[in-house]
């Protein structure tokens, strides 16, 4: 133990600083980087004196830095733990955002996304696994999904005004593969045009190029929506026979598509030969009071797709396809699908996230209320409910885009703030070039996303930047005022 301990703080003396400062920050990195697990019970305050070859009054000042900033747990008779503090934890801004991630960036604002509801996760692991057992005596080989959690997505799909059965639901793992295969499965013309917007996805964008196909854009903002005369057109008079569209708080403008337009949509798709891809992944993220969300848009050529990574974890690697039985029968017999199916075990944390009963909580596109496994708190297998986690979510979400927006106010940059999602799509003015901004952050430091990333020709949209509202507000003010720089 002592050995271990020791081998796991790596050249910790050649901080140069004070020992029990630099003893103190060994530790928290071994923790952080995993070579020393939360929950592992530390040797005697003598022992590490002994092993370290340090005074042992270094070793209580470097202890006590520890246990101050919640890196460590002390009981009278049960020795120290060490464990994550409580505001990584509770958190919902992932840890290397404002670690660095991208690029070597001491700021990483390239990504839109979440830190795993801590303890609710790691309780659903701690059930899955005590439930894994009739996944062992079976084969493992990739099937449409879990029984169970098929249920549930079929369940949840239905009470929120979508028939589905389960035989309609394809587990895959995550959103962009459900993109991949349904791409692999329905653009078989590869001459035939896509109808995307723009902006969109660049993970999507980048499937589609990848599969050759012409990209025609339909524009979209926050302030007015789709231009949906000019999807018509690509439609009729150009050809297209597959779309794919984010109607719920739109990746990156954060637009929510209104009922009408929902409607046209799918009757533009009954109408012509045209399969809708509906992406849902940011349909939970509501962040108006209460959430009100809109129908599903639907529709007997509309297919969706939904994921647990935006509400849940994107280290959670569960999407899935809603389509016909048909359809879902025949993209089982593809052989990308194995490759694109999630762990067995991957797909049971999720049942448990999701829930076990009668619970009508919303995931991915398929929302109502009730109770499944996630949130704050939770440990010890605990259940706690998933409306929990999306209503903390949704108000620290809520926080941090408020914050970013009065942030950039008197920028002079152009924005409208989403009523939900992840960021704010901002417009820095004709004389910007956000290539150039991005170029300029990255030099002091910070890693920003410009427009032309979500452009189908990857040239456009080049005075337009993506601020993700994921990080904390202090992270947000640093970036800012870099920005501003």
């Amino acid at each position: 133990m002592r050995r271990g301990f020791t081998a796991a703080l790596g050249n910790w003396r050649a901080d140069g600083g004070p020992l029990a400062r630099s003893l103190a920050g060994a530790v928290r990195a071994a923790v952080i980087d995993g070579r020393l697990p939360a929950g592992t019970r530390l040797p005697s305050e003598r022992e590490l004196a002994r092993s370290l070859d340090l005074s042992r009054g270094t070793v209580v000042t470097a202890l006590s830095a520890l246990r101050a900033d919640g890196w460590l747990d002390t009981r009278h008779g049960s020795g120290s733990v060490l464990r994550l503090p409580q505001r990584l934890t509770e958190r919902t801004t992932p840890w290397s955002l404002d670690r660095g991630g991208a690029r070597d960036a001491d700021l990483d604002l390239t990504l839109a996304v979440t830190a795993a509801p801590h303890e609710a996760y790691r309780a659903a692991l701690e059930r899955a696994v005590s439930r894994s057992s009739a996944l062992l005596v079976d084969s493992g080989v990739a099937t449409a999904g879990l029984p169970r959690l098929r249920e549930l997505l079929a369940g949840r799909y239905t009470r929120s005004g979508l028939a589905t059965r389960p035989e309609q639901i394809l587990v895959t793992s995550g959103a962009q593969a459900a993109l991949t295969l349904l791409a692999d499965q329905l653009h078989t013309d590869r001459r035939a045009p896509v109808a995307v917007e723009s902006p969109s996805y660049p993970g999507a964008l980048a499937i589609l190029r990848r599969r050759r196909a012409r990209l025609l854009p339909v524009p979209v903002s926050a302030r007015h929506g789709w231009d949906i005369e000019l999807m018509t057109d690509h439609v009729v008079s150009k050809g297209a026979r597959l779309a794919y569209l984010v109607p719920d708080f739109h990746n990156p403008t954060g637009a929510l598509m209104n009922t009408r337009t929902r409607t046209e949509v799918a009757a533009l798709a009954d109408r012509y030969p045209l399969t809708v891809l509906v992406d849902e992944t940011m349909r939970d993220l509501d962040l108006r009071t209460p959430p009100r969300p809109e129908p599903h848009l639907g529709g007997t050529r509309v297919i969706q797709i939904g994921s647990a990574s935006k509400v849940v974890w994107s280290g959670l690697r569960v999407g899935w396809i809603r389509a016909g039985a048909g359809l879902v029968r025949e993209i089982v017999r593809n052989p990308l699908q194995a490759q694109l199916s999630p762990p067995p075990l991957e797909q049971l944390i999720a049942t448990e996230l999701l829930g076990d009963g009668d619970s009508d909580s919303g995931i991915g596109g398929v929302g109502g209320g009730g109770h499944a496994y996630a949130g704050q708190g939770g440990g010890d297998g605990e259940r706690v409910g998933l409306d929990a986690v999306l209503a903390d979510r949704r108000t620290r979400l809520r926080t941090q885009r408020d914050h970013l927006a009065g942030l950039l106010a008197a920028t002079g940059w152009t924005y409208t703030v989403p009523d939900g999602g992840l960021s704010l799509w901002v417009h820095l003015g004709d004389s910007t070039s956000a290539t150039e901004l991005a170029a300029r952050a990255a030099r002091d430091g910070l890693a920003v996303s410009p427009g032309p990333l979500f452009a189908p020709d990857g040239t456009t949209l080049a005075h337009h930047l993506r601020l993700p509202f994921t990080a904390t507000p202090e992270t947000l003010t640093r970036a800012v005022g870099l920005l501003r720089r």
